[in-house]
């Protein structure tokens, strides 16, 4: 597919990391792309998956497989592979990201992962962390709606600069036109409550926690 179409589709850039996995079927559709960052390709071999590119340092594999589409980076780079893997999906056109094998393990290169996702917000594009349970995205001056089915623990966090005009809609702890900070909590274990829910921000950026055990971008609702 042209890159530029992409701009313009609902088609996904799935990206697989080292971190940890659970077995799962990612419901690919024409026109979406997949790359492994560096040990995601042992997760997605595993499961029968070839991603249409492989790129890494390779600390994770400790070795490169024989596949033709590999972008070799070098160990000392700013960039992880996770972010890497990022700008080269959004050099191809794509703006929505499910990245999956970005937590568990080390817990910076978690937080990477989560700054990574705020990375795509503040550049126009919507990302999600998915996996052990849960779900993470980041919004930037704008509002992420959740349907009614919705159940669970919700998680709102300040990221960077304060975050105003918060508004939680339809939660268990409602929120108007608030002011959250970096350096207090406010926003932790809120609950979905059967109805019709959603997140907002008139000025910053918001992280996003939710539980959710199974994740598709384009069937299953928010």
């Amino acid at each position: 597919m042209d890159p530029e179409k992409r701009k313009n589709s609902t088609s996904v850039c799935y990206i697989v990391g080292a971190g940890s996995f659970a077995e799962r079927r990612i419901l690919r559709e024409s026109g979406d792309y997949i790359i492994a960052a560096d040990g995601g390709y042992a997760h997605l071999d595993r499961i029968g998956i070839v991603p249409d590119l492989l790129l890494g340092d390779f600390d994770s594999l400790e070795k490169i497989p024989d596949f033709e589409q590999i972008i070799r980076l070098p160990k000392e780079k700013d960039d992880t592979d996770m972010l890497f893997a990022v700008k080269k999906g959004y050099s191809l056109g794509f703006r929505k990201f499910v990245l999956y094998g970005g937590v568990g393990g080390r817990l910076d290169h978690t937080l990477a992962n989560i700054q990574t996702l705020a990375y795509l917000s503040q550049n126009g594009a919507s990302g999600f962390l998915v996996g052990e349970g849960r779900v993470i995205t980041a919004i930037t001056n704008g509002k992420l709606d959740f349907k009614r089915e919705r159940e669970g623990i919700l998680s709102v966090f300040c990221h960077g600069a304060e975050a105003r005009g918060v508004e939680l809609k339809g939660l268990k702890f409602p929120l108007n036109d608030a002011v959250l900070t970096a350096t207090m909590p406010l926003g932790v274990s809120n609950e979905f409550i059967g109805s019709a829910s959603s997140v907002s921000v008139k000025e910053g950026t918001l992280l996003i926690f939710w539980s959710q055990e199974e994740f598709c971008y384009g069937g299953e609702p928010l």
